[in-house]
């Protein structure tokens, strides 16, 4: 019987992620990574047979982690609930700025193209994220007034444009930004323009 291993999955995504905010996806290779936590390079391979399985893992636990909490948030969809998951988004990044810098990069960036067939099939998240808001879209919309473009801009597209800059500097957006999208959105929602 083998003795169990010292470092499991989640700590060589976890090192992927590091490397990645640090010096970009150039650094984010199996070698850096097994060095970055001291693991052995043989250890990462019996995890992650090659870069773009690595990457893969990398995207899809972030972004179905992003997600889960995005769901969480929206609750019972008010006009308040959109607000508050616009929030949440800042308050995310805030708390992950390095899974952000890995959302913000996207899929692409993180060679989609070449990961293994069963990690694109399961790169689904974005389409369930956006299929969600779109119901919660449609019950906002008959309770606020305002139209599903500013719906969606207000939720999700606002929150990523503030923190953007924050983020390519690799620094946590501050409270300003999270005041700033909960003033905004709460204005495109409760005051929406014709």
């Amino acid at each position: 019987m083998g003795r169990p291993p010292k470092h499991s999955a989640d700590d060589f995504i976890d090192a992927a992620i590091a490397l990645y905010a640090e010096g970009g996806i150039r650094t984010v290779t199996l070698g850096a990574v097994a060095e970055s936590i001291g693991a052995a390079n043989g250890s990462i391979y019996h995890r992650f047979p090659d870069r773009p399985s690595l990457l893969a893992a990398v995207w899809l636990r972030t972004s179905d982690r992003f997600a889960s909490g995005y769901r969480e948030t929206l609750g019972e969809p008010s006009a308040d609930s959109a607000v508050d998951a616009a929030v949440w988004v800042v308050e995310w990044c805030r708390a992950h700025v390095a899974e952000a810098q890995v959302l913000q990069a996207g899929a692409r960036a993180l060679g989609r193209d070449e990961w293994p067939p069963e990690a694109r099939a399961a790169d689904t998240t974005d389409k369930h994220l956006r299929r969600d808001i779109g119901r919660i879209v449609a019950q906002v919309q008959a309770s606020s007034g305002a139209n599903a473009d500013q719906i969606v801009f207000a939720m999700l597209e606002l929150p990523l444009a503030v923190v953007r800059r924050s983020l390519q500097a690799g620094k946590p957006p501050g409270r300003r930004e999270v005041e700033l999208v909960r003033g905004l959105a709460r204005l495109i929602l409760t005051q929406p323009a014709s």
